[in-house]
């Protein structure tokens, strides 16, 4: 079992190679402003729905493309916290079912739901990266998504997605200011 000191290192070393998930935000940040253009399309909310489903599968393919951009690593084969990553990102599919049952019977409210799901999804990032911006901005997403959702009406639903956008842009921004503090503290611990 690793030594705290050890262990605090670990995810230090995450947080800066992975450079706190930045490629995920950037590509979130994208996805999402797809998805407001869906949104503002003059679908029901149940095609516009069925689409954001496809443009979301993006996400995970245009992150590895700005992994690329940014060289920023996913894979740390001797760090034992790495897997815990994918095991978090992957957590939010069990979420789905519900996802599904809202979209099948109120689909109104389905954009709503993905943006809760897609900000609650992030609180575990912020142990993980050891990066508070996570923790703060998944409550930020989460209920100002429900606030937006029951203030909305069927034509402005795209403001949902729209202030996700807002909201990823400012996490990204965080967390890039949190990368530069931590990369100077990895520096340190591994001299």
């Amino acid at each position: 079992m690793p030594l705290p000191q050890d262990f605090a290192t670990l995810r230090l070393e995450l947080s800066v190679k992975a450079k706190n998930g930045l490629d995920f935000i950037v590509s979130a940040s994208l996805v999402w402003t797809a998805i407001a253009l869906v949104w503002t399309l003059p679908n029901s909310p149940a095609r516009n729905g069925f689409i954001t489903f496809f443009v979301g599968a993006a996400t995970l393919p245009l992150a590895w493309v700005l992994s690329k951009v940014f060289r920023t690593t996913w894979v740390l084969p001797h760090n034992p916290l790495q897997p815990l990553g994918l095991w978090l990102n992957f957590a939010q599919l069990f979420y789905f079912p519900f996802l599904i049952f809202i979209y099948s019977k109120h689909p109104q409210y389905f954009i709503m739901t993905y943006g809760i799901i897609t900000g609650a999804h992030f609180f575990p990032y912020a142990w993980f990266y050891n990066a508070p911006p996570f923790a703060i901005m998944a409550g930020v997403i989460s209920v100002g998504c429900l606030v937006l959702g029951l203030r909305t009406t069927g034509s402005t639903l795209y403001l949902i997605p729209v202030f996700i956008v807002c909201a990823l842009l400012v996490l990204g921004a965080l967390l890039l200011l949190y990368y530069h503090r931590q990369k100077k503290a990895y520096s340190a611990a591994v001299d």
